[in-house]
């Protein structure tokens, strides 16, 4: 690369970095944020516990809520319980599997009762809702009921919610939505769901 090269490179960056800083120095507000993933492509669950596991590094108190999930192993869960982050599971699979609607509205309702008083406990920073879109869309749970919670919830506490097809409520009331798009999966090409990497 040429000095002149280097030179402009050099004076981009730098006024990149004067754009950044700027960005930097406005943000001050501190508060607890709602963070939606949705979308139709692989990783909103992952994200989201990766999320998770950022701040119990940090030594943030976590609790996890999953919807939608069986009773099959789940790493995320393997690890995260050794670290003490308590877990509420519908243990009914997918609805699709059990086409139990008054069976699994119940399982919905016992697991938001359990993660609602998480989500009313200031002792606890971080609530991950994994797959809640899907009990709104299904109606298992009152979206009101569900939003309420959240607004209400401590000042400082952050809520990741993961799932499809979210509720404009809940995209209204997010602070960052991520929309996780598809280009390419496996299991389009007959490859099956693989431990240690897609559960």
């Amino acid at each position: 690369m040429s000095q002149r090269d280097q030179d402009k490179h050099k004076a981009r960056q730098q006024r990149l970095k004067e754009v950044v800083d700027a960005k930097v120095a406005e943000a001050q507000v501190e508060r607890g944020l709602v963070l939606v993933l949705t979308g139709n492509g692989k990783g909103k669950s992952t994200a989201g516990f990766g999320t998770v596991l950022r701040a119990v590094g940090h030594g943030l108190n976590c609790a996890v809520a999953q919807f939608i999930k069986g009773e099959w192993p789940c790493g995320e869960r393997n690890v995260l319980e050794k670290l003490g982050v308590p877990f509420h599971i519908m243990k009914t699979g997918f609805t699709w599997n059990t086409q139990d609607r008054e069976g699994d509205t119940r399982a919905a309702e016992a697991v938001w009762a359990a993660v609602a008083q998480d989500l009313a406990n200031p002792a606890v920073d971080m609530v991950l809702l994994d797959e809640l879109t899907y009990m709104l869309s299904l109606h298992y749970l009152d979206v009101d009921t569900v939003v309420a919670a959240i607004e209400a919830r401590p000042e400082h506490q952050h809520v990741v919610i993961t799932g499809r097809n979210c509720h404009r409520r809940l995209l209204e009331l997010a602070d960052t939505v991520s929309e996780i798009a598809p280009v390419k999966h496996a299991f389009e090409a007959g490859i099956k769901a693989q431990q240690g990497l897609d559960w």
